[in-house]
Protein backbone atom coordinates (compact mmCIF):
# COMPACT_ATOMS: atom_id res chain seq x y z
CA UNK A 1 0.00 0.00 0.00
CA UNK A 2 1.36 3.61 -0.99
CA UNK A 3 1.05 6.45 1.31
CA UNK A 4 -1.84 7.79 -0.83
CA UNK A 5 -3.67 4.46 -0.48
CA UNK A 6 -2.53 4.13 3.15
CA UNK A 7 -4.54 7.78 4.13
CA UNK A 8 -7.19 7.13 2.09
CA UNK A 9 -8.00 4.27 3.80
CA UNK A 10 -7.84 5.84 7.37
CA UNK A 11 -9.85 8.74 6.34
CA UNK A 12 -12.68 6.20 5.38
CA UNK A 13 -12.20 4.04 8.40
CA UNK A 14 -12.79 7.19 10.40
CA UNK A 15 -16.03 8.28 8.18
CA UNK A 16 -17.31 5.03 8.97
CA UNK A 17 -16.33 4.99 13.02
CA UNK A 18 -17.23 8.33 13.70
CA UNK A 19 -19.70 9.79 11.23
CA UNK A 20 -21.80 11.63 13.99
CA UNK A 21 -18.95 13.86 14.71
CA UNK A 22 -17.85 16.02 11.90
CA UNK A 23 -15.19 18.95 12.39
CA UNK A 24 -17.55 21.19 12.09
CA UNK A 25 -19.83 22.62 15.47
CA UNK A 26 -22.85 24.73 15.67
CA UNK A 27 -24.22 26.26 18.25
CA UNK A 28 -27.35 28.40 19.10
CA UNK A 29 -26.82 31.46 21.30
CA UNK A 30 -30.03 33.24 23.15
CA UNK A 31 -28.95 36.56 22.15
CA UNK A 32 -26.72 38.10 19.33
CA UNK A 33 -23.92 39.55 19.55
CA UNK A 34 -24.15 43.25 18.16
CA UNK A 35 -20.50 43.51 16.82
CA UNK A 36 -17.63 40.82 16.82
CA UNK A 37 -15.29 43.99 17.35
CA UNK A 38 -13.64 42.86 20.47
CA UNK A 39 -13.90 46.76 22.03
CA UNK A 40 -17.07 47.71 20.67
CA UNK A 41 -19.63 46.88 23.12
CA UNK A 42 -19.27 45.40 26.71
CA UNK A 43 -21.92 42.84 26.38
CA UNK A 44 -22.51 39.44 27.28
CA UNK A 45 -23.02 37.64 23.37
CA UNK A 46 -20.30 39.98 22.32
CA UNK A 47 -17.69 39.30 24.99
CA UNK A 48 -18.54 35.18 24.82
CA UNK A 49 -17.69 35.69 20.87
CA UNK A 50 -15.03 37.60 21.31
CA UNK A 51 -13.08 34.99 23.42
CA UNK A 52 -12.47 32.37 20.34
CA UNK A 53 -11.07 35.40 18.95
CA UNK A 54 -9.05 37.50 20.50
CA UNK A 55 -7.30 37.03 23.74
CA UNK A 56 -6.89 39.47 26.95
CA UNK A 57 -3.55 39.87 28.22
CA UNK A 58 -4.61 37.59 31.14
CA UNK A 59 -7.78 35.45 31.48
CA UNK A 60 -10.06 33.42 33.56
CA UNK A 61 -10.92 30.40 34.31
CA UNK A 62 -14.47 28.55 34.38
CA UNK A 63 -14.71 29.73 38.09
CA UNK A 64 -13.62 33.27 36.78
CA UNK A 65 -9.85 32.73 38.73
CA UNK A 66 -7.24 35.03 37.04
CA UNK A 67 -4.91 32.78 35.06
CA UNK A 68 -1.96 33.39 32.74
CA UNK A 69 -2.88 34.27 28.67
CA UNK A 70 -1.31 36.30 26.72
CA UNK A 71 1.45 37.85 29.47
CA UNK A 72 2.62 34.28 31.08
CA UNK A 73 3.63 36.21 34.38
CA UNK A 74 2.95 39.22 36.42
CA UNK A 75 3.92 41.08 39.54
CA UNK A 76 3.52 44.33 41.35
CA UNK A 77 6.09 46.27 43.15
CA UNK A 78 5.88 46.34 46.62
CA UNK A 79 3.68 49.96 46.97
CA UNK A 80 1.29 48.38 44.55
CA UNK A 81 1.96 51.34 42.37
CA UNK A 82 3.49 49.35 38.98
CA UNK A 83 2.71 46.15 37.67
CA UNK A 84 4.89 44.78 35.09
CA UNK A 85 3.76 42.28 32.68
CA UNK A 86 5.92 39.29 30.70
CA UNK A 87 4.77 38.35 27.49
CA UNK A 88 4.76 35.43 25.62
CA UNK A 89 6.98 35.32 22.74
CA UNK A 90 6.43 33.55 19.59
CA UNK A 91 2.79 34.06 19.19
CA UNK A 92 1.30 35.38 15.88
CA UNK A 93 -1.98 36.94 14.59
CA UNK A 94 -4.37 35.21 12.91
CA UNK A 95 -2.82 37.22 9.56
CA UNK A 96 0.72 35.83 10.28
CA UNK A 97 1.98 39.34 12.10
CA UNK A 98 4.06 39.03 15.42
CA UNK A 99 2.11 39.95 19.05
CA UNK A 100 4.13 42.68 20.94
CA UNK A 101 3.84 45.02 23.95
CA UNK A 102 3.26 47.91 21.06
CA UNK A 103 0.07 45.57 19.99
CA UNK A 104 -1.23 45.64 23.97
CA UNK A 105 -0.86 49.55 23.79
CA UNK A 106 -2.78 50.30 20.57
CA UNK A 107 -5.14 48.38 22.18
CA UNK A 108 -5.57 50.42 25.27
CA UNK A 109 -5.28 53.71 22.87
CA UNK A 110 -8.34 52.53 21.45
CA UNK A 111 -10.54 51.49 24.16
CA UNK A 112 -11.46 54.88 24.79
CA UNK A 113 -12.52 55.94 21.21
CA UNK A 114 -14.36 53.15 19.65
CA UNK A 115 -16.63 55.18 17.41
CA UNK A 116 -20.44 54.65 18.67
CA UNK A 117 -19.83 52.47 21.56
CA UNK A 118 -22.82 51.48 23.08
CA UNK A 119 -21.22 50.63 26.22
CA UNK A 120 -17.18 51.76 26.19
CA UNK A 121 -14.83 49.56 27.95
CA UNK A 122 -13.03 52.57 29.13
CA UNK A 123 -13.05 52.10 32.67
CA UNK A 124 -11.58 48.90 32.05
CA UNK A 125 -8.37 50.94 31.35
CA UNK A 126 -9.48 53.98 33.55
CA UNK A 127 -7.12 53.54 36.71
CA UNK A 128 -4.20 52.93 34.86
CA UNK A 129 -2.07 56.43 34.78
CA UNK A 130 0.58 55.48 32.18
CA UNK A 131 1.26 52.26 30.37
CA UNK A 132 4.96 51.74 28.76
CA UNK A 133 6.49 49.10 26.79
CA UNK A 134 10.53 49.25 28.38
CA UNK A 135 11.06 46.43 25.70
CA UNK A 136 8.75 44.55 23.00
CA UNK A 137 7.76 41.61 25.26
CA UNK A 138 7.50 43.65 28.97
CA UNK A 139 4.69 45.70 29.52
CA UNK A 140 4.82 48.70 32.78
CA UNK A 141 0.91 49.85 34.25
CA UNK A 142 1.35 52.36 36.93
CA UNK A 143 -1.67 53.30 38.96
CA UNK A 144 -1.98 56.42 40.99
CA UNK A 145 -2.93 54.41 44.20
CA UNK A 146 -2.99 50.74 44.68
CA UNK A 147 -5.45 48.86 42.48
CA UNK A 148 -6.11 45.38 43.42
CA UNK A 149 -8.62 44.96 40.32
CA UNK A 150 -6.27 45.55 37.57
CA UNK A 151 -6.04 42.02 36.43
CA UNK A 152 -9.71 41.36 36.75
CA UNK A 153 -10.07 44.59 34.46
CA UNK A 154 -7.42 43.41 31.74
CA UNK A 155 -9.10 40.18 31.30
CA UNK A 156 -12.24 41.67 30.54
CA UNK A 157 -11.27 43.23 27.19
CA UNK A 158 -9.53 41.33 23.68
CA UNK A 159 -6.03 42.53 22.24
CA UNK A 160 -6.03 43.80 18.70
CA UNK A 161 -3.95 43.67 16.40
CA UNK A 162 -2.52 47.82 15.47
CA UNK A 163 -0.81 46.44 12.18
CA UNK A 164 -4.54 45.20 11.21
CA UNK A 165 -6.24 48.38 12.26
CA UNK A 166 -3.93 50.16 9.63
CA UNK A 167 -1.04 51.42 12.45
CA UNK A 168 2.89 50.99 11.46
CA UNK A 169 5.49 51.72 13.65
CA UNK A 170 5.51 52.44 17.53
CA UNK A 171 2.72 53.67 19.84
CA UNK A 172 2.92 55.55 22.64
CA UNK A 173 0.12 55.31 24.86
CA UNK A 174 -1.24 58.11 26.30
CA UNK A 175 -4.00 58.93 28.96
CA UNK A 176 -6.61 61.43 26.81
CA UNK A 177 -5.10 60.76 23.69
CA UNK A 178 -2.14 58.74 22.19
CA UNK A 179 0.03 60.74 19.88
CA UNK A 180 0.21 59.89 16.10
CA UNK A 181 -2.78 58.21 15.51
CA UNK A 182 -4.80 60.09 13.64
CA UNK A 183 -7.97 57.97 13.93
CA UNK A 184 -9.74 55.18 14.87
CA UNK A 185 -11.49 52.07 12.87
CA UNK A 186 -15.04 51.53 13.52
CA UNK A 187 -16.58 48.53 14.29
CA UNK A 188 -17.58 48.14 10.52
CA UNK A 189 -13.64 47.04 10.02
CA UNK A 190 -14.29 44.22 12.21
CA UNK A 191 -18.01 43.00 11.32
CA UNK A 192 -16.52 43.26 7.67
CA UNK A 193 -13.62 40.97 8.93
CA UNK A 194 -10.84 43.57 7.78
CA UNK A 195 -10.03 44.45 10.96
CA UNK A 196 -10.81 40.64 13.03
CA UNK A 197 -7.56 39.40 13.53
CA UNK A 198 -6.66 38.36 17.10
CA UNK A 199 -4.55 35.70 18.41
CA UNK A 200 -7.44 32.98 19.15
CA UNK A 201 -7.95 29.82 18.37
CA UNK A 202 -10.14 30.59 16.09
CA UNK A 203 -9.70 32.77 12.76
CA UNK A 204 -12.88 35.21 11.56
CA UNK A 205 -14.44 33.60 8.54
CA UNK A 206 -17.52 35.77 8.20
CA UNK A 207 -20.50 37.76 9.85
CA UNK A 208 -23.92 38.15 9.17
CA UNK A 209 -26.45 39.85 10.98
CA UNK A 210 -29.47 37.81 12.41
CA UNK A 211 -28.01 34.71 10.73
CA UNK A 212 -24.68 33.80 11.46
CA UNK A 213 -20.88 34.41 12.94
CA UNK A 214 -18.72 31.59 11.26
CA UNK A 215 -15.12 30.96 12.58
CA UNK A 216 -12.34 28.54 11.42
CA UNK A 217 -9.51 26.51 13.24
CA UNK A 218 -6.45 28.62 13.81
CA UNK A 219 -3.88 26.21 13.07
CA UNK A 220 -0.84 28.11 14.30
CA UNK A 221 -2.83 28.64 17.38
CA UNK A 222 0.18 29.02 20.82
CA UNK A 223 -2.37 26.96 23.00
CA UNK A 224 -3.70 23.59 23.03
CA UNK A 225 -5.19 22.69 19.59
CA UNK A 226 -8.89 23.18 18.73
CA UNK A 227 -11.01 20.73 18.53
CA UNK A 228 -13.26 21.77 15.79
CA UNK A 229 -12.42 23.44 11.99
CA UNK A 230 -15.43 25.52 11.81
CA UNK A 231 -17.41 27.01 14.35
CA UNK A 232 -21.08 28.43 13.59
CA UNK A 233 -22.94 30.92 15.68
CA UNK A 234 -26.58 31.10 15.17
CA UNK A 235 -28.85 33.40 17.11
CA UNK A 236 -32.16 32.10 17.92
CA UNK A 237 -33.99 33.73 20.63
CA UNK A 238 -36.96 32.11 21.09
CA UNK A 239 -36.50 29.51 23.86
CA UNK A 240 -38.84 26.59 21.70
CA UNK A 241 -37.53 27.70 18.64
CA UNK A 242 -33.45 26.66 19.89
CA UNK A 243 -34.82 23.60 21.50
CA UNK A 244 -36.44 22.58 18.25
CA UNK A 245 -33.37 23.13 16.31
CA UNK A 246 -31.53 20.94 18.99
CA UNK A 247 -33.78 18.08 18.72
CA UNK A 248 -33.87 18.44 14.69
CA UNK A 249 -29.98 18.14 14.37
CA UNK A 250 -29.96 21.70 13.01
CA UNK A 251 -27.52 22.75 15.97
CA UNK A 252 -25.06 20.94 18.03
CA UNK A 253 -25.16 23.01 20.94
CA UNK A 254 -27.78 25.53 22.53
CA UNK A 255 -27.34 27.87 25.61
CA UNK A 256 -30.53 28.70 28.04
CA UNK A 257 -32.77 25.73 27.51
CA UNK A 258 -35.82 26.74 29.27
CA UNK A 259 -36.33 25.31 32.59
CA UNK A 260 -39.66 23.62 32.08
CA UNK A 261 -38.13 21.74 29.95
CA UNK A 262 -34.87 20.51 31.44
CA UNK A 263 -36.61 17.43 32.83
CA UNK A 264 -37.58 16.35 29.21
CA UNK A 265 -34.35 16.88 27.56
CA UNK A 266 -32.39 15.09 30.13
CA UNK A 267 -34.81 11.94 29.37
CA UNK A 268 -34.41 12.33 26.00
CA UNK A 269 -31.34 9.81 24.35
CA UNK A 270 -30.35 12.42 21.83
CA UNK A 271 -29.19 15.04 24.22
CA UNK A 272 -26.94 15.75 26.65
CA UNK A 273 -27.85 18.73 29.93
CA UNK A 274 -24.56 20.28 31.12
CA UNK A 275 -24.97 22.87 34.03
CA UNK A 276 -22.58 24.41 36.38
CA UNK A 277 -22.88 27.60 39.15
CA UNK A 278 -22.54 30.98 38.03
CA UNK A 279 -21.55 34.34 39.78
CA UNK A 280 -24.96 35.87 39.17
CA UNK A 281 -26.81 36.40 41.82
CA UNK A 282 -30.55 37.21 42.00
CA UNK A 283 -31.56 39.96 44.80
CA UNK A 284 -34.36 42.52 45.72
CA UNK A 285 -32.97 46.02 46.11
CA UNK A 286 -34.95 48.38 47.93
CA UNK A 287 -35.55 51.97 47.96
CA UNK A 288 -33.78 53.47 50.85
CA UNK A 289 -33.88 56.83 49.92
CA UNK A 290 -37.56 58.39 48.21
CA UNK A 291 -40.18 59.36 50.87
CA UNK A 292 -42.78 58.86 50.09
CA UNK A 293 -41.54 55.79 47.86
CA UNK A 294 -43.43 54.54 44.50
CA UNK A 295 -45.67 51.65 44.99
CA UNK A 296 -46.28 52.02 48.94
CA UNK A 297 -49.55 52.58 50.52
CA UNK A 298 -50.88 52.49 53.82
CA UNK A 299 -48.11 54.25 55.80
CA UNK A 300 -48.75 57.88 56.07
CA UNK A 301 -46.30 58.59 53.54
CA UNK A 302 -43.68 56.68 55.37
CA UNK A 303 -41.07 54.59 53.43
CA UNK A 304 -40.71 51.29 55.53
CA UNK A 305 -37.87 50.67 53.58
CA UNK A 306 -35.62 52.56 55.54
CA UNK A 307 -36.23 50.87 58.73
CA UNK A 308 -33.84 47.94 59.16
CA UNK A 309 -36.41 45.57 60.81
CA UNK A 310 -38.84 45.86 58.05
CA UNK A 311 -35.85 45.05 56.03
CA UNK A 312 -35.03 42.04 57.83
CA UNK A 313 -38.92 41.43 57.96
CA UNK A 314 -39.06 40.68 54.38
CA UNK A 315 -36.02 38.61 54.75
CA UNK A 316 -37.39 36.32 57.01
CA UNK A 317 -40.69 36.33 55.32
CA UNK A 318 -39.03 34.60 52.01
CA UNK A 319 -38.09 31.41 51.70
CA UNK A 320 -35.43 30.90 49.35
CA UNK A 321 -35.03 27.24 49.10
CA UNK A 322 -38.80 26.61 47.99
CA UNK A 323 -38.11 29.34 45.33
CA UNK A 324 -35.31 27.00 44.21
CA UNK A 325 -36.95 24.15 44.07
CA UNK A 326 -40.29 24.89 43.11
CA UNK A 327 -39.66 27.86 40.68
CA UNK A 328 -36.27 27.71 39.48
CA UNK A 329 -36.31 23.42 38.95
CA UNK A 330 -32.98 23.16 41.25
CA UNK A 331 -31.61 25.75 38.76
CA UNK A 332 -30.44 27.77 41.62
CA UNK A 333 -28.54 27.88 44.91
CA UNK A 334 -30.15 30.07 47.82
CA UNK A 335 -27.93 33.23 48.65
CA UNK A 336 -26.85 35.15 51.50
CA UNK A 337 -24.05 36.68 50.06
CA UNK A 338 -23.52 38.47 47.26
CA UNK A 339 -20.96 35.91 45.33
CA UNK A 340 -20.59 32.86 45.50
CA UNK A 341 -18.61 30.58 47.92
CA UNK A 342 -16.32 29.45 45.12
CA UNK A 343 -15.40 33.29 44.79
CA UNK A 344 -13.11 35.23 46.84
CA UNK A 345 -14.34 37.72 49.48
CA UNK A 346 -17.03 35.55 50.85
CA UNK A 347 -17.29 34.82 54.70
CA UNK A 348 -18.43 31.06 55.47
CA UNK A 349 -19.51 31.74 58.67
CA UNK A 350 -22.48 33.68 57.46
CA UNK A 351 -25.16 31.20 57.17
CA UNK A 352 -27.87 31.02 55.21
CA UNK A 353 -31.49 32.43 56.82
CA UNK A 354 -34.00 30.23 57.76
CA UNK A 355 -37.67 31.54 56.44
CA UNK A 356 -39.64 32.20 59.89
CA UNK A 357 -43.04 33.93 59.37
CA UNK A 358 -43.92 34.89 63.16
CA UNK A 359 -40.59 36.76 63.76
CA UNK A 360 -40.92 38.59 60.23
CA UNK A 361 -44.84 39.58 61.43
CA UNK A 362 -43.18 40.83 65.29
CA UNK A 363 -40.76 42.64 63.29
CA UNK A 364 -43.22 44.66 61.26
CA UNK A 365 -45.53 45.28 64.18
CA UNK A 366 -42.24 46.66 66.01
CA UNK A 367 -41.25 48.29 63.24
CA UNK A 368 -45.15 50.61 63.44
CA UNK A 369 -46.85 48.10 60.87
CA UNK A 370 -48.42 45.55 62.98
CA UNK A 371 -51.34 45.51 59.77
CA UNK A 372 -48.50 45.71 57.44
CA UNK A 373 -48.86 47.94 54.48
CA UNK A 374 -49.36 47.54 50.59
CA UNK A 375 -46.24 46.63 47.74
CA UNK A 376 -45.98 46.97 44.39
CA UNK A 377 -42.30 44.56 43.18
CA UNK A 378 -41.49 45.94 40.03
CA UNK A 379 -39.34 42.90 38.02
CA UNK A 380 -38.57 42.33 33.90
CA UNK A 381 -39.93 39.16 32.79
CA UNK A 382 -37.71 38.34 30.18
CA UNK A 383 -34.07 38.88 31.25
CA UNK A 384 -33.60 36.12 33.84
CA UNK A 385 -34.10 32.48 34.16
CA UNK A 386 -38.06 32.67 35.77
CA UNK A 387 -37.74 36.47 37.05
CA UNK A 388 -41.32 37.21 36.84
CA UNK A 389 -42.22 33.79 38.13
CA UNK A 390 -39.92 34.61 41.12
CA UNK A 391 -40.92 37.98 41.66
CA UNK A 392 -44.94 36.12 41.77
CA UNK A 393 -43.10 33.68 44.44
CA UNK A 394 -41.80 36.28 46.36
CA UNK A 395 -45.00 38.46 46.50
CA UNK A 396 -47.30 35.38 47.79
CA UNK A 397 -44.84 35.48 50.66
CA UNK A 398 -44.76 38.63 51.54
CA UNK A 399 -48.86 38.85 51.55
CA UNK A 400 -48.67 36.17 54.13
CA UNK A 401 -46.27 37.89 56.21
CA UNK A 402 -48.71 41.00 56.57
CA UNK A 403 -47.11 43.09 53.23
CA UNK A 404 -50.01 42.77 50.55
CA UNK A 405 -47.71 42.78 47.28
CA UNK A 406 -48.15 42.88 43.99
CA UNK A 407 -45.97 42.24 41.06
CA UNK A 408 -45.32 44.78 38.17
CA UNK A 409 -43.84 42.92 35.53
CA UNK A 410 -42.26 44.18 32.39
CA UNK A 411 -39.79 43.69 29.11
CA UNK A 412 -36.35 44.35 30.33
CA UNK A 413 -35.77 47.53 28.39
CA UNK A 414 -38.71 48.81 30.11
CA UNK A 415 -38.05 47.45 33.31
CA UNK A 416 -34.31 49.31 33.29
CA UNK A 417 -35.42 52.68 32.23
CA UNK A 418 -38.22 52.85 34.65
CA UNK A 419 -35.32 51.44 37.49
CA UNK A 420 -32.60 54.25 36.58
CA UNK A 421 -36.23 56.62 37.06
CA UNK A 422 -36.72 55.08 40.80
CA UNK A 423 -40.04 54.08 40.39
CA UNK A 424 -39.98 50.43 42.44
CA UNK A 425 -39.43 51.04 46.87
CA UNK A 426 -38.21 47.38 45.93
CA UNK A 427 -37.21 45.67 42.70
CA UNK A 428 -35.96 42.23 41.48
CA UNK A 429 -32.79 42.45 39.57
CA UNK A 430 -29.40 40.03 38.77
CA UNK A 431 -25.83 40.74 38.69
CA UNK A 432 -23.26 38.55 37.05
CA UNK A 433 -19.63 38.93 39.42
CA UNK A 434 -16.28 39.06 37.21
CA UNK A 435 -13.61 37.66 38.64
CA UNK A 436 -13.16 40.61 41.35
CA UNK A 437 -15.19 38.16 43.34
CA UNK A 438 -16.59 39.98 46.45
CA UNK A 439 -15.45 43.58 45.68
CA UNK A 440 -17.83 43.30 42.18
CA UNK A 441 -21.59 43.72 43.47
CA UNK A 442 -20.22 45.91 46.44
CA UNK A 443 -18.74 48.39 44.19
CA UNK A 444 -21.66 48.51 42.05
CA UNK A 445 -24.71 47.65 44.32
CA UNK A 446 -24.06 48.76 47.93
CA UNK A 447 -21.68 51.25 47.86
CA UNK A 448 -22.71 55.08 47.88
CA UNK A 449 -23.17 56.56 44.53
CA UNK A 450 -20.11 58.65 43.87
CA UNK A 451 -19.06 58.91 39.83
CA UNK A 452 -16.15 60.19 40.43
CA UNK A 453 -15.30 57.76 42.46
CA UNK A 454 -16.55 55.06 40.03
CA UNK A 455 -18.57 53.34 42.99
CA UNK A 456 -22.55 53.06 43.51
CA UNK A 457 -22.95 52.99 39.19
CA UNK A 458 -25.67 50.13 39.89
CA UNK A 459 -27.11 51.50 43.26
CA UNK A 460 -30.68 51.91 42.02
CA UNK A 461 -31.79 51.41 45.84
CA UNK A 462 -29.82 54.50 47.08
CA UNK A 463 -27.81 52.86 49.67
CA UNK A 464 -25.55 54.66 52.06
CA UNK A 465 -23.46 53.62 54.65
CA UNK A 466 -20.50 55.43 55.50
CA UNK A 467 -19.00 52.19 57.54
CA UNK A 468 -19.27 50.17 54.83
CA UNK A 469 -18.17 53.09 52.25
CA UNK A 470 -14.84 53.55 53.86
CA UNK A 471 -14.40 49.34 54.04
CA UNK A 472 -15.16 49.07 50.11
CA UNK A 473 -12.33 52.15 49.71
CA UNK A 474 -9.65 50.57 51.94
CA UNK A 475 -10.61 46.90 49.60
CA UNK A 476 -10.43 48.38 46.26
CA UNK A 477 -7.06 50.04 47.31
CA UNK A 478 -5.09 47.27 49.12
CA UNK A 479 -3.19 44.97 46.67
CA UNK A 480 -2.25 42.61 49.45
CA UNK A 481 -4.65 39.43 48.84
CA UNK A 482 -5.11 37.48 52.33
CA UNK A 483 -5.75 41.81 53.64
CA UNK A 484 -7.95 42.69 50.41
CA UNK A 485 -9.98 39.32 51.20
CA UNK A 486 -10.17 40.20 54.39
CA UNK A 487 -11.80 43.61 54.26
CA UNK A 488 -14.25 42.05 51.51
CA UNK A 489 -15.91 39.65 54.09
CA UNK A 490 -15.70 42.15 56.42
CA UNK A 491 -18.07 44.75 54.13
CA UNK A 492 -20.14 41.27 53.59
CA UNK A 493 -21.02 41.23 57.09
CA UNK A 494 -21.72 44.93 57.15
CA UNK A 495 -24.13 44.64 54.00
CA UNK A 496 -25.57 40.99 55.77
CA UNK A 497 -26.16 42.69 58.96
CA UNK A 498 -27.72 45.96 57.96
CA UNK A 499 -30.19 43.92 54.64
CA UNK A 500 -28.31 46.48 52.85
CA UNK A 501 -29.72 44.43 49.31
CA UNK A 502 -31.77 40.56 49.60
CA UNK A 503 -29.73 38.14 47.84
CA UNK A 504 -32.18 35.11 47.02
CA UNK A 505 -30.01 32.75 44.78
CA UNK A 506 -27.79 31.79 42.38
CA UNK A 507 -28.56 30.84 39.24
CA UNK A 508 -26.77 27.74 37.59
CA UNK A 509 -26.65 27.63 34.37
CA UNK A 510 -27.53 25.05 31.64
CA UNK A 511 -26.68 23.99 28.31
CA UNK A 512 -28.14 21.44 26.28
CA UNK A 513 -25.83 19.16 23.32
CA UNK A 514 -25.99 16.84 21.04
CA UNK A 515 -25.79 13.24 22.65
CA UNK A 516 -21.82 12.02 22.92
CA UNK A 517 -20.77 15.81 23.33
CA UNK A 518 -19.95 17.81 27.07
CA UNK A 519 -18.49 21.21 27.32
CA UNK A 520 -17.11 23.37 30.46
CA UNK A 521 -19.92 25.29 32.41
CA UNK A 522 -18.43 28.95 32.99
CA UNK A 523 -19.71 31.02 35.94
CA UNK A 524 -19.89 34.11 33.63
CA UNK A 525 -22.56 32.35 31.84
CA UNK A 526 -20.43 32.52 28.75
CA UNK A 527 -21.00 29.82 25.99
CA UNK A 528 -17.35 29.38 24.59
CA UNK A 529 -17.26 26.76 22.21
CA UNK A 530 -14.10 25.78 22.42
CA UNK A 531 -14.37 23.70 25.19
CA UNK A 532 -17.20 21.51 23.49
CA UNK A 533 -15.49 18.47 23.03
CA UNK A 534 -16.82 14.24 21.98
CA UNK A 535 -17.53 13.44 25.66
CA UNK A 536 -15.47 9.66 24.70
Amino acid sequence: MNKLTFVAAVVSIGAVTQPAFAQSLTAAFASEPSSVDPLYHNLGPNNATRKHMFESLVGEDANLAIVPELAESWSSSDDGLTWTFKLRQGIKFHDGGDFTARDFLYTACRIPNVPNSPSSMEGFIGTAETITAPDDFTIEVTTAAPYPLLLTDFASFGVISASANGHEGPVEYVKGGCPGIEGYLDSNAYNDGSATVGTGPYKFVSFTPGESVILARNDDYWGDAPHWETITIRPITNDGARVAALLAGDVDVIEKPPVQDLERLRGDERVNVVQGPSSRVIYLHFDHEGEPSPGIEGTDGKNPMKDVRVRKAISLAINRPLIVDRIMGGLAVPARQLVPDFMRGTDPAIALEEPDLEEAKRLLAEAGYPDGFKLVIGTPNDRYINDAQIAQAVAQMLTRAGIETEVDAMTASVFFSRRNNYEFSLYLAGWGSSGAGMASPLRALVASQNKDKGLGGTNRGRYSNAELDAVIEEALSTVETETHDALLRKASNIVVDDVAILPLHFEVTPWALRAGLTMEPRADQHTVLTTVRPSN
